[in-house]
């Protein structure tokens, strides 16, 4: 069902009436809340969320993307997955999968470019050591399913 690559931060979503567009399948705009819902979940697990309530730090997504593979229709549920795909001095990448369980396949697949910007300057600024070892410490450690 996957691509066979490890995706360490998986959520299952229902597909919900109000996500469809005219022609009756998920609009193109909604992948991008749950790349989103998913990222955040990811940053929860890494301590980040924490550290943006001290008010120092705060991730922005420089840039996103995804690639539809499979038009995802109502009724249906999502098993939305995530994963960093490369760590930088200021940020990391991050990989999205989506499967659709009714189709049993691979929909969606998804980038973004994460920043970590100073909240009193606004300027760019270094990934924590701590931090870097949290997204490796998640990245190699494969949760039973």
């Amino acid at each position: 069902m996957s691509e066979h690559i490890y995706y360490p931060v998986s959520l299952e979503m229902p597909v919900v009436w109000g996500d469809l567009d005219a022609l009756q399948h998920v609009n193109n705009t909604v992948y991008f809340r749950y790349f989103e819902t998913v990222r955040i979940e990811y940053l929860q697990r890494i301590g980040m969320m924490a550290l943006l309530a001290s008010g120092k730090m705060m991730p922005v997504v420089a840039e996103t993307s995804a690639r539809y593979r499979r038009p995802v229709t109502f009724p249906d549920t999502l098993l939305i997955e995530a994963r960093v795909s490369e760590v930088g001095e200021y940020g990391f990448s991050m990989s999205y999968q989506i499967i659709s369980r009714q189709q049993a396949a691979v929909t969606t697949l998804g980038d973004a470019r994460v920043v970590i910007l100073d909240k009193s300057t606004g300027q760019k600024m270094a990934l924590t050591p701590a931090l870097k070892q949290q997204i490796l410490q998640l990245e190699h450690t494969r949760s039973e399913k």
